[in-house]
């Protein structure tokens, strides 16, 4: 597994979220979800870096959505919902943006157990 991707089980650790959203963007870090498994993978520089390391690791094409992560931001603006990978018109969503406010809200959950709910790095969960 690269070492600027995590697969989450369980909350990352305080140092780990500051080293990921530290490189390459400073200020977010990219996630895939598995909506099925409950496993997010955060880190890398595109969506589909991550994409393919849950894939690798048994996850289904269908339950995997793409978002950015962005420390500090609070609840209501911590979580954007843009990938290339979330482009799947055959499942409803047409554009990068994800659509489906359940799905988003079931990913929205994931991120703050796993994540944060946008409170800054330093602040974040251990």
């Amino acid at each position: 597994m690269p070492d600027d991707i995590l697969v989450l089980r369980e909350p990352i650790t305080p140092t780990d979220l500051q080293r990921l959203v530290a490189a390459p963007f400073g200020d977010m870090v990219k996630f895939v979800a598995d909506v099925e498994r409950g496993l997010i993978a955060l880190g890398g520089q595109m969506h589909a870096d991550a994409e393919h390391l849950l894939l690798d690791d048994g996850s289904v094409q269908a339950d995997l959505w793409g978002g950015n992560y962005y420390p500090g931001r609070g609840p209501e603006r911590c979580v954007e919902f843009t990938s290339f990978i979330n482009i799947r018109p055959a499942q409803g969503n047409r554009g990068m943006e994800l659509a489906d406010p359940a799905l988003r809200a079931r990913i929205l959950e994931m991120v703050r157990e796993r994540i944060g709910n946008g409170e800054a790095v330093g602040d974040a969960p251990a």
